[in-house]
Protein backbone atom coordinates (compact mmCIF):
# COMPACT_ATOMS: atom_id res chain seq x y z
CA UNK A 1 0.00 0.00 0.00
CA UNK A 2 1.02 3.55 -0.59
CA UNK A 3 2.13 5.54 2.35
CA UNK A 4 0.84 9.12 2.57
CA UNK A 5 3.33 11.53 4.11
CA UNK A 6 2.25 15.08 4.82
CA UNK A 7 5.05 17.60 5.05
CA UNK A 8 4.61 20.87 6.82
CA UNK A 9 5.83 23.83 4.76
CA UNK A 10 8.82 25.68 6.14
CA UNK A 11 8.34 29.28 7.27
CA UNK A 12 10.48 30.47 4.36
CA UNK A 13 8.21 28.86 1.76
CA UNK A 14 5.16 30.37 3.44
CA UNK A 15 6.76 33.84 3.42
CA UNK A 16 7.78 33.49 -0.24
CA UNK A 17 4.28 32.39 -1.23
CA UNK A 18 2.68 35.29 0.64
CA UNK A 19 5.21 37.70 -0.87
CA UNK A 20 4.44 36.56 -4.40
CA UNK A 21 0.76 36.94 -3.70
CA UNK A 22 0.81 40.38 -2.06
CA UNK A 23 3.79 42.13 -3.72
CA UNK A 24 1.95 43.54 -6.78
CA UNK A 25 -0.91 44.93 -4.73
CA UNK A 26 1.33 46.41 -2.04
CA UNK A 27 3.62 48.00 -4.61
CA UNK A 28 0.71 49.68 -6.39
CA UNK A 29 -0.67 50.96 -3.09
CA UNK A 30 2.79 52.18 -2.06
CA UNK A 31 3.26 54.15 -5.27
CA UNK A 32 -0.22 55.64 -4.92
CA UNK A 33 0.28 56.68 -1.31
CA UNK A 34 3.73 58.10 -2.08
CA UNK A 35 2.38 60.10 -5.01
CA UNK A 36 -0.51 61.44 -2.93
CA UNK A 37 1.83 62.42 -0.08
CA UNK A 38 4.17 64.19 -2.48
CA UNK A 39 1.26 66.00 -4.11
CA UNK A 40 -0.22 67.12 -0.77
CA UNK A 41 3.16 68.18 0.63
CA UNK A 42 4.31 69.96 -2.54
CA UNK A 43 3.13 73.31 -1.16
CA UNK A 44 5.43 73.14 1.88
CA UNK A 45 8.79 74.87 1.45
CA UNK A 46 10.76 71.92 2.85
CA UNK A 47 9.47 69.50 0.20
CA UNK A 48 9.44 72.09 -2.56
CA UNK A 49 13.01 73.37 -2.08
CA UNK A 50 14.52 70.15 -0.79
CA UNK A 51 13.14 67.72 -3.33
CA UNK A 52 10.94 69.04 -6.12
CA UNK A 53 13.19 71.88 -7.32
CA UNK A 54 16.11 69.44 -7.62
CA UNK A 55 14.29 67.04 -9.97
CA UNK A 56 15.84 67.17 -13.45
CA UNK A 57 12.73 67.30 -15.65
CA UNK A 58 10.08 69.10 -13.59
CA UNK A 59 12.28 71.13 -11.23
CA UNK A 60 11.85 74.31 -13.26
CA UNK A 61 8.07 74.18 -12.69
CA UNK A 62 8.48 74.34 -8.91
CA UNK A 63 11.01 77.20 -8.80
CA UNK A 64 9.75 80.33 -7.07
CA UNK A 65 9.80 83.10 -9.66
CA UNK A 66 8.14 85.71 -7.46
CA UNK A 67 10.23 88.90 -7.20
CA UNK A 68 11.52 89.65 -3.69
CA UNK A 69 9.54 92.90 -3.61
CA UNK A 70 6.27 90.99 -3.90
CA UNK A 71 6.99 88.57 -1.06
CA UNK A 72 5.38 89.63 2.22
CA UNK A 73 8.02 88.03 4.47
Amino acid sequence: MAHLAIQKPTPLTVIKAMGKRWAPSLSIWGVGIGTAALFLLSVTPVVKNGLLVKLPVIGNYYEDKTPPSDKPF
